[in-house]
């Protein structure tokens, strides 16, 4: 996976979240982000995907999604590649 997508996903998730005690080093690239793992919540699922639509342009359209998208950081980094990749597409498709 490329590092550089998972770190700023790290950055992200910690700035949205305001979770000021933790760094990107400490955020697993395969460690679970709800429950047993990061302790992440519902609430903070949305507020997240809120962030990813910002920062991104990528779009989760339901918990199914969701709940496949955010089982970790490369999980959520091969996500966004694949949105990005489909826009990509869809744009050349176009021209």
């Amino acid at each position: 996976m490329s590092g550089n997508l998972v770190w700023e996903l790290k950055k992200l998730i910690i700035e949205t979240l305001k979770l000021e005690e933790i760094s990107p080093e400490d955020i697993e690239d395969d460690g679970r982000l709800f429950g047993d793992g990061l302790g992440l919540d519902s609430i903070d699922a949305l507020e997240l995907v809120v962030a990813l639509e910002k920062a991104y342009g990528v779009v989760i359209p339901d918990s199914e999604v969701g709940e496949r998208v955010f089982r970790s950081v490369n999980t959520l980094a091969q996500f966004v590649r694949e949105q990005r990749s489909e826009v990509s597409n869809q744009r050349s498709a176009k021209e």
